[in-house]
Formats: structure tokens, sequence, C-alpha cells
């Protein structure tokens, strides 16, 4: 699994109206929020992230004329499994009854329980294509960043960015200890969502919006009777969505597909935000403005350590570049704070910003494009 916030979170006043007011003080009280019956009967229930500092996914419960969909499950444990169970039972319902599952994204705090949930209930499971494709036993070679990356090529990447041999064995353990390929097998999608598709339950209309960055084939879902949006990890209130490449498709860009995104759900501003972290709430607008100012500063940021340390590795900018706390203190977040700077790297690289090392030197190397 992995968090979606990068290691910063937005210093900012936050711009956004929030709605889920219980839920914001749950989340400042650092416990579970309540289940609760929103605006078009709709349901939030917080399903628990075990040992994590997102502490739980909001799952979502979509009832239909006589259907249930449930988006993102969450993360599969037996206390998730029984938080979820809790949450139908309030909704006057059991598994046995969830006849579809949307996850937003594969990542195993929303994805994670998917299988179990299926097994339960024989729902059909939809998602976008792209993310199907990204899927962890899809991938011939895992790269990190997000998800659960592979050992080896976990370490491979972590040297080619030119972090020591003692920072890779921190991160990943010895070479010797490579997970199996079955640990990363999830469940594979019987329905394909693209972008304005709508999912299958009647007497909705719930449609999917394709937002790529935080995933390829990340999906948000819009509910224009209930005047909601699930954001997912799209948009978050407070934390800013982790930017990575895991999963990345051929002539896709992850950063400036992020941006465009942003700028797309924008115009759901008089929409209420579900996400699948912290708390609901309004301005959908003003925080996805927010989000563009923080990558624009990050870029900046990024060119000017570039310029202080001439031509550093990427694990050097990583390092000197500003999280909320500091770099010998991130801890195994430092995978996604180097996927993170990637991202980015690329996205100046496509600008004629920056240059990246030849393909045959390692580590890779970063330095200003001539005349940029």
């Amino acid at each position: 699994m992995h968090a979606p916030g990068d290691p910063a979170t937005l210093d900012a006043a936050s711009p956004v109206v929030v709605t889920g007011d219980r839920q914001k003080a749950a989340w400042a009280a650092r416990v579970l929020p309540p289940v609760e019956h929103l605006a078009g009967d709709i349901w939030s229930v917080p399903v628990p992230i075990p040992a994590n500092p997102l502490r739980y996914t909001l799952s979502y419960l979509v009832p239909g004329d006589s259907e249930l969909v449930v988006v993102d499950p969450g993360w599969d444990s037996a206390e998730g499994w029984d938080a979820l169970c809790r949450g139908l039972a309030e909704a006057g319902a059991t598994p046995a009854d969830v006849t579809g599952i949307v996850a937003t994204h594969v990542h195993f705090d929303h994805h994670g329980m998917t299988a179990r949930l299926k097994a339960a209930s024989d729902a059909w499971v939809a998602m976008h294509p792209a993310e199907r494709d990204s899927l962890p036993h899809r991938q011939t070679e895992r790269q990190p960043g997000q998800g659960q990356p592979s050992r080896a090529s976990g370490r491979t990447w972590l040297l080619e960015a030119g972090a020591s041999e003692s920072e890779v064995r921190e991160l990943f353990g010895p070479p010797d200890e490579e997970k199996p390929a079955d640990a990363f097998h999830m469940a594979e999608p019987d329905l394909l969502l693209d972008d304005k598709d709508r999912v299958p339950l009647d007497g909705r209309k719930l449609v999917a919006l394709w937002t790529p960055g935080h995933t390829p084939g990340h999906l948000c879902l819009a509910e224009p009777a209930a005047r909601v949006v699930l954001t997912g990890d799209h948009v978050l209130p407070r934390i800013t969505p982790n930017i990575g490449l895991h999963g990345r498709q051929p002539g896709r860009a992850p950063l400036a597909d992020f941006l465009s995104s942003l700028e797309r759900l924008a115009g759901w501003d008089d929409h209420e935000a579900l996400p699948a972290h912290e708390y609901r709430f309004r301005g959908l607008a003003a925080r996805t403005g927010q989000l563009r100012e923080h990558h624009a500063k990050r870029l900046d940021e990024l060119l000017a350590v570039v310029d202080a340390l001439g031509r550093p590795t990427i694990w050097e900018v990583t390092a000197h570049l500003s999280w909320s706390r500091p770099w010998d203190q991130v801890g195994a977040m430092r995978v996604a704070a180097l996927a993170e700077t990637e991202a980015h790297a690329e996205h100046l690289v496509d600008l004629g910003l920056v240059v990246r090392s030849g393909e045959r030197e390692r580590p890779v190397r970063l330095s200003r494009a001539p005349g940029a």
C-alpha cells in the first residue's frame, strides 16, 4: 500500500469548507470516525489501515433501486473486514447484498479487500482499463514508488537514483528476501469503466471521471442527483496526493496528467467532495487550485536544488527538497518521496528545463538544460 499524501502536506490555510465535521474531529483525535448516512442515500464507512498514519480509508456504499455498490472496500485485514461489515449492517445490508465493487484505483488501502468482498457476494468488480493494466501482478517489472514493488526492482531503482547500498538495504532488506509473485495478486475487474461511463446501478446516475496522475487509471465518481463527487485519492482536503511512476503508461506523463485532471475536477465546484481519506468538504475549485500551486512551487524548488548542487543524483535532489520532517526521519516514505521527485524531474525534462544523464550512466544525474 502507498499512502496518498507525499511526505509533505500543504502549509497554507485550507481553502475548503469542511462538511464532515465529525470526520474532521475524529481525524484530529486520531480515532475512527463514525459510519454516516450522507446526502443522496450514500453511506460513508471508515475501514482501518493497520499501522499506517492515514489510519483509515473511507469506503462508500451506494444503493440503487435493488442493488448495492461498494466503492473502495479498503485494506484487507480482519479488523477492516469487521468494520466494513458493521457499516453494511448500519445501512441495512450484509456482504451478500453487495452487487458491485468499484475501485477508484488499485492501491492496497482501496482495492485490497475487493477479493474478499467479491467472494462473499459474487459482486462484479469495476475499474478503469489503465488501472487494470497497472495491477501489481500484471507488471512484468514492478516499478517502485507506489504500491508494493518487488525488492529486486526496488533495489535497482534506488541504486540507479544514487542511493547507497546501506540505504537500499534499510528500505528493501537483503537481496535474498524477495517476496513471491503471489503476494502481489489482487482482484481482476469484470467490468471496465472509461471516462464518462455510467456505473451499472439502476436508479442512479453514477458517472466515472478518469483522473489520472496519482495512478494511471484513477477514477472519481460523480453523482449529480446527490451533488457529490467521490474523489478517491485525487483530491483530499489536506494531504497532497503522491504523484509517482507506478504503472506508468507509454506516452503518459504522471504529473502533467495530474495537473490536467485537477483542472477538470475544478468544474465540479458546486458538488460536495467525498474523499477516500480525512473528511468531506466543499471547495473543489479552490482546493485543486491550491494543489496546482503546490506543484508549481515544487518544480521551482527542484530547479533551485539542481542549480545549487550542480549535477546531483535524483536521490540527492530528493534528500534536499523540503518535506514535512527532516530527511533522516522520513523513513520508509523515502520511496514515495523519490517517486514524487522522479515525476517532477520528468516533467521538467519534458518542459526542456532539465536534462538527465545518458542511459548508460549510473547513477542518473540531473542538470540544467543548455540555455534554460
